[in-house]
């Protein structure tokens, strides 16, 4: 676990907007339909990574769900379906999650307890981000988790 600053993130994907309990089953979908239309999108930066966003206590219907994007380095010419998103600059805790997509709150668990041992406060109303650099079989994921602190 450590300390990341991430500078300005340029998203471009899909939103997921569902109950709490179909997003493990909704996310992959949308990384599938994401996969499929990589070459649709301009000025990525790495295709072979997509990264999820997310807001933990959304105060608004526009904050709330899961982003499924790839990094670009601008915008242009955004797909009629997909969306934007830019997330500031943020400092985060992170940890490298591998294994199955059942098994991620459990990584999460031991950031949150490592966030609070280390003096550190969770910023809920900010965005998240899960860095996804293997995702084709999601009982082998290879995923960073960037929960942002304060």
């Amino acid at each position: 676990m450590s300390i990341r600053q991430l500078e300005e993130l340029k998203l471009v994907g899909f939103r997921v907007l569902c109950d709490g309990d179909q997003y493990i089953n909704e996310i992959p979908k949308a990384s599938l339909a994401l996969q499929d239309r990589i070459m649709d999108i301009k000025q990525v930066i790495s295709p072979d990574q997509q990264i999820g966003a997310f807001i933990v206590d959304a105060t608004s219907e526009t904050e709330d769900g899961y982003w499924v994007c790839v990094q670009v380095d601008k915008y242009e010419d955004i797909p009629e379906d997909m969306i934007s998103l830019t997330v500031p600059p943020q400092k985060y805790a992170m940890i490298t999650h591998e294994g199955s997509n059942h098994d991620i709150r459990n990584s999460y668990e031991r950031l949150h307890e490592w966030i609070m041992k280390n003096n550190y406060s969770r910023a809920l109303n900010k965005w998240h981000i899960e860095r996804f650099l293997n995702y084709e079989n999601k009982n082998q994921l290879k995923v960073q988790l960037f929960d942002t602190i304060l």
